[in-house]
C-alpha cells in the first residue's frame, strides 16, 4: 500500500499531521453547492469519506472492477487539476472519462489495481459522470454517476495576502451576474466589487485568515459556492491597491491600509494637489477612509499618503476618483517603541501543508520495463543520474538553482511506483515540476544537464495536513531548442554593456518553470541571434504553457544598474525565432541633480531613445532604505511637483534629512489604463518592460 510506505519511510515528518480529506454537505436551503445535482440534493451514492487518499484506497468490494471516488471530489471548469481515483481492477491500459470527454493518456498514471492519477480536463458546470474502462475491455467499464463536479467558477489569481486588496477576477460559466450581485470571501464582502459582465467580476479582497477560504457569489435568490476557491497566504502578488472608479468629478475616496496586516491607519495624512500651500489635506478616520468633496476636484490631482512609522507614497495626476493605498511599516526599535511593535515579516503565514510524491517514468507502468530511460548514461565517474522537484515561482526572470545534492532524486531512491520525495509547501493550489538528468558537483560551479521533466497542476494542500499520492509523470522531454532574435539598445557613457537572456515556462496561470538552459550574456552591441537548447515541447502535461523569454541590458558581470529589461515575451512554439527589442531607454535624472540637495518638491527625467514610457516610478530611499517615498508618475520624460511633506513632520511620516538614493524606473506596461493601476504596476513584476538607474542626492 502506497500510504503504509509512505509512512514507514516519512514517519517523523508524518507525525502529527492529518491526511487530507473531502467531505460534501447539505446546503441551506436557496444555496447552490457546487457539489449539489440538480435532481437529488448532491447524493451521487458515494460515501464523501471514501474520496480521501487514506480511506478509498484499496477499499474491498464484491465487484472486480469498480470506480469508487475521486480525491478531489471538485475543479476549476477550465480543468488542468490533478484528480487521483479510486476503485478496484485498474490496468497499466486503464481509460478515463469525464462525462463524455475521454481524458488523454498522456494524462493518466495508472498507480495500481486500486489508483489512478489524471488530469480533469474541461467541462460544463455542475456534476459529471466519471468512467473507467481497460484499454477495449468493455466488460471492465464502470461508471460513478456525479463523481466530480466542476466549480461554475474559479478566481484568478486563486491567492493572496492575508492583509488582503488584492483584485482576483472571478470568471464564471453559465452565471447571470448583474449590479445585485454580491461576492463574498470566507463570508465577508469584497471591499469592492466591479461587474465587468455576467461571467466576470472584479472582486477586491477583503482581509483574512491563512488557509483555504470559500468563495460565494449571490445575484438574487441564488448562490454559487466554491469550497477552498481562495487561499489567504504570505504573498507579494501586488494584485491590490493602486487607482480605480469614475473619473474624478468633485469627490475623492482614499482608503489607506497597513501593508503587512490590512489593518487601517487612523491618522494617516492625505495630502491632495501638488502643493503644501494650495492643497486640500485631511486625516484618515478609524476606518482607513478620508473623504473630499470640493468642487476644485474636477481634473486630475496628485495624491500623497503619510502616516507615522510608514513610508510614504503619492500618485502624481490621479484621474479617478478612489485611490488605496498600502503603506509599509517603518521596522525601526524607535517605531516599535513609540506603540505596538513592528510586525513579523518573512517566513510563511501559517502552518505548511506537506506533500508526498513519487517520479514514476512511462516505462515503469509496464512490469520489466526499464526507468530513467529518457536521462543518457553517466560517462563520467563524477557523474550520476538526478532528478530534482521544484514549485513553481512568481519571478520568470529567475535563474535556475541547482539545489543541494542532499535533495536529488537518484534511481537508488526507493518507491512504490517510482521514486519517492516530500515537500513543505505553503497552502492552497499548487503546481510543481521535475527535472531530471546528469550532474557533476566536482567543478564549481556544478554543472547539470536536464533532459526530461514532469509536471502536475493543481494540487491541494492544506496547513498541517499532508497530500499524499501525487506522481509526476517524467514524460516531457527536454529536446527543443528555441531561437531568439535580440537588438540590443545603445550603450550609454555609464552603460549598459551587455545582454542577459533566458527563457523560462509560464504554466498558465500556476506560475513559472525556471530551466536550466543557461542565461546568455554577449556584449553590446549587438543584434543578432541567441539558442536556447533545453526546453521542452508544449504537449501533454504542458498543454496551454508558454515559452517565457526576456533580455536584459546590464552594466557589468554583476549585472547592475543602469540596465533595460524586456521581462515578458510569450511563445508557443520553437519553429519560429524570438524578436526582442523595444528596450525601454535609460533614465536620467535631472533635478535634483546627481550629488545635489534635493528641495522635497521637484523632479524630473529624461530617457534615451527607446520604446515609449507608460510609467515612471521613483523610490527615494532614505534612513540607509528603511524609509522608501514611492512616486507614480503617468509618463516618460517629465518635470512634476510634490508636497513638500517635510512640513508635516518627520514624526506624520516625512523623510528625515540625510543622504538619498534615488531609483528611477520607466516602464512599459502591455494594455496600460493609469485610472486601473495597481501595486504590481509599480515594480519591475508588473512591468512588460523597464530600464533603471539610481542616483544620489540628499535632504
Amino acid at each position: 500500500m502506497r500510504t503504509a510506505f509512505l509512512k514507514a519511510r516519512f514517519a517523523p515528518i508524518c507525525a502529527g499531521l492529518a491526511v487530507v480529506s473531502a467531505c460534501i454537505a447539505s446546503a441551506p436551503e436557496g444555496i447552490r453547492r457546487q457539489t449539489d445535482d440538480e435532481g437529488d440534493g448532491g447524493d451521487f451514492g458515494v460515501d464523501p469519506q471514501t474520496t480521501s487518499s487514506s480511506t478509498s484506497a484499496g477499499l474491498p468490494s464484491a465487484d472486480p472492477h469498480a470506480l469508487l471516488g475521486a480525491d478531489p471530489t471538485h475543479g476549476p471548469f477550465n480543468g488542468g487539476q490533478r484528480v487521483l481515483l479510486h476503485g478496484n481492477g485498474f490496468s497499466s491500459k486503464v481509460r478515463v472519462w469525464f462525462g463524455d470527454v475521454e481524458v488523454d493518456p498522456s494524462a493518466i498514471v495508472p498507480v495500481d489495481p486500486s489508483r489512478v492519477q489524471v488530469v480533469a480536463p474541461p467541462g460544463a458546470a455542475g456534476p459529471v459522470e466519471l468512467t473507467v474502462q481497460n484499454g477495449d475491455d468493455e466488460s471492465t467499464r464502470r461508471a460513478l454517476p456525479g463523481g466530480y463536479v466542476y466549480d461554475a467558477l474559479y478566481a484568478s489569481p486563486s491567492s493572496g495576502p492575508i492583509s488582503g486588496g488584492t483584485t482576483v477576477e472571478l470568471i464564471g460559466q453559465g452565471t447571470q451576474w448583474d449590479a445585485t450581485t454580491v461576492a463574498r470571501i470566507d463570508q465577508k464582502p469584497c471591499t469592492s466589487l466591479a461587474v465587468e459582465g455576467p461571467t466576470r467580476l472584479l472582486c477586491t479582497v477583503p482581509q483574512g485568515t491563512p488557509g483555504a477560504k470559500t468563495i460565494s457569489v449571490t445575484t438574487g435568490d441564488e448562490t454559487i459556492l466554491v469550497l477552498d476557491g481562495y487561499t489567504y497566504e504570505d504573498s507579494a502578488n501586488g494584485y491590490k491597491g493602486g487607482l480605480s472608479g469614475a473619473p474624478v468629478a468633485g469627490r475623492l475616496r482614499v482608503l489607506v491600509y497597513n501593508n503587512f496586516t490590512g489593518d487601517p491607519i487612523p491618522g494617516a495624512r492625505v495630502v491632495v494637489g501638488s502643493s503644501m500651500t494650495s492643497a486640500l489635506t485631511g486625516e484618515v478616520d478609524a476606518s482607513g477612509v478620508a473623504v473630499f468633496d470640493d468642487p476644485s476636484l474636477d481634473a486630475p490631482r496628485t495624491v500623497t499618503v503619510a502616516a507615522t512609522c510608514h513610508s510614504p507614497i503619492s500618485f502624481v495626476d490621479v484621474p479617478v476618483d478612489t485611490v488605496t493605498v498600502y503603506l509599509d511599516p517603518v521596522l525601526t526599535p524607535a517605531c516599535g517603541a513609540s506603540g505596538d511593535p513592528p510586525p513579523p515579516v518573512g517566513g510563511k503565514v501559517g502552518t505548511a501543508g506537506v506533500l508526498y510524491g513519487e517520479l514514476v517514468w512511462d516505462q515503469s507502468l509496464d512490469p520489466g520495463a526499464g526507468v530513467w530511460g529518457n536521462v543518457p548514461s553517466p560517462q563520467r565517474e563524477t557523474e550520476r543520474r538526478v532528478a530534482y522537484v521544484f514549485t513553481t515561482g512568481g519571478d520568470p526572470l529567475a535563474t535556475f538553482q541547482l539545489p543541494p545534492a542532499i535533495q536529488a532524486i537518484t534511481p537508488e531512491t526507493p518507491g512504490e511506483l517510482g521514486h519517492g520525495f516530500t515537500m513543505y509547501l505553503a497552502p492552497g493550489n499548487r503546481s510543481i515540476y521535475a527535472l531530471a538528468g546528469i550532474e557533476d558537483r566536482s567543478p564549481t560551479p556544478p554543472r547539470f544537464t536536464a533532459y526530461a521533466m514532469g509536471v502536475v497542476r493543481g494540487i491541494p494542500l492544506l496547513p498541517g495536513k499532508a497530500t499524499e499520492n501525487v506522481f509526476v509523470r517524467m514524460n516531457q522531454p527536454l529536446d527543443h531548442a528555441l531561437a531568439m532574435d535580440v537588438a540590443a539598445p545603445a550603450k550609454g557613457p555609464k552603460g549598459p554593456d551587455r545582454i542577459q537572456a533566458n527563457v523560462s515556462l509560464m504554466i498558465g496561470n500556476d506560475g513559472f518553470a525556471t530551466l536550466p538552459v543557461g542565461a546568455q550574456s554577449p556584449l553590446i552591441p549587438f543584434d543578432g541571434r541567441l539558442t536556447f537548447v533545453g526546453v521542452p515541447p508544449l504537449n501533454r502535461d504542458l498543454l496551454g504553457a508558454s515559452y517565457h523569454s526576456s533580455a536584459r541590458a546590464v552594466t557589468g558581470q554583476a549585472g547592475l544598474a543602469p540596465l533595460s529589461v524586456v521581462g515578458r515575451v510569450l511563445s508557443t512554439t520553437t519553429s519560429e525565432p524570438v524578436r526582442i527589442g523595444d528596450f525601454v531607454g535609460v533614465p536620467t535624472l535631472e533635478t535634483p541633480a546627481p550629488s545635489t540637495a534635493w528641495d522635497g518638491a521637484h523632479l524630473a527625467t529624461s530617457f534615451s531613445a527607446g520604446a515609449p514610457v507608460d510609467l515612471s516610478v521613483y523610490d527615494i530611499a532614505s534612513g540607509n532604505g528603511l524609509i522608501r517615498w514611492t512616486v507614480a508618475v503617468p509618463a516618460g520624460s517629465h518635470a512634476v511637483e510634490v508636497p513638500d511633506i517635510r512640513q508635516l513632520g518627520v514624526e506624520h511620516g516625512a523623510l528625515p534629512p540625510g543622504p538619498l538614493t534615488i531609483g528611477v524606473y520607466g516602464a512599459r506596461i502591455d494594455g496600460f489604463d493609469y485610472g486601473k493601476l495597481v501595486y504590481r504596476q509599480l515594480k519591475p513584476q508588473g512591468m512588460t518592460a523597464y530600464a533603471l538607474d539610481s542616483f544620489g542626492a540628499h535632504l
